[in-house]
């Protein structure tokens, strides 16, 4: 029976983000699945905002009905998430060893995963402007400057995610960062690789340090002049690792 590996891209990705993993892949005896997931690529937004769970709720029910769909007699199955998907794999790897969840994953791959939430004084500069400008903004003759001064802190503070994002996007945005997925990590006790990029500046390599530090028995795998895109520009070397694995 094939190998099932399931990859998870980051937030404004999409089922494209893993071209060159596939590639690196090519002649291996695995499915490898791909989702678009809600609000990115083409698959629609929630209708509401999303919390972590809601997202990793979503991929068990995909992940059941693709292998209803090619008829797939899987028991376990590899994991690989990227940045946000990263955070999603981490919710679903504690899942899975807790066997709170119908499905077992046998081993897990975090690509410059997110789901530290680490006080930074971008973030707290950022939450100082925002109440002063949720206070200066209520003035009836300055209303209608509250979309553009919103616009421009955040390009200000560099969060093009969360600026380019619709309002439930947006909302989305602001809830799976709020949540620290740090407590989470002693409880995966499912083999681990982690992969990071050294001069990666959106997830730092210290948080993948961390994981690698709670995360029992995992691997910590880093790459010289490599930023956040380390699923990508790393894909040889990744897949290197996952075929060692088979």
């Amino acid at each position: 029976m094939p190998a099932v590996l399931l990859c998870l891209h980051g937030w404004g990705g999409s089922k494209e983000s893993f071209t060159e993993l596939r590639a690196a892949l090519e002649g291996e005896d695995m499915t490898i699945l791909t989702p678009d997931m809600p609000g990115f690529g083409a698959e629609p937004e929630p209708e509401r905002p999303w919390s972590v769970d809601d997202y990793a709720d979503w991929v068990e029910q995909w992940l059941s009905k693709q292998l209803t769909t090619y008829h797939l007699p899987l028991t376990t199955f590899q994991l690989l998430g990227h940045s946000h998907g990263g955070r999603i794999a981490i919710k679903l790897a504690a899942r899975s060893s807790a066997s709170t969840s119908h499905l077992r994953i046998e081993h897990l791959y975090l690509c410059a995963a997110a789901g530290i939430r680490r006080k930074s004084f971008k973030r707290s500069i950022g939450a100082l402007f925002a109440s002063i400008g949720r206070v200066i903004f209520s003035l009836p003759v300055l209303k209608s400057l509250k979309a553009p001064a919103r616009t421009l802190l955040y390009k200000l503070l560099r969060e093009h995610d969360y600026e380019r994002a619709s309002p439930v996007m947006r909302a989305t945005f602001a809830k799976v960062t709020e949540e620290d997925l740090t407590p989470l990590l002693s409880s995966i006790h499912i083999p681990t690789d982690i992969f990071w990029g050294e001069e990666d500046t959106m997830t730092p390599l210290k948080d993948g340090m961390l994981m690698h530090e709670r995360i029992t028995g995992s691997v910590l795998h880093t790459f010289t002049g490599t930023r956040h895109r380390v699923h990508r520009d790393r894909a040889m070397e990744i897949a290197s690792i996952i075929r060692s694995n088979l």
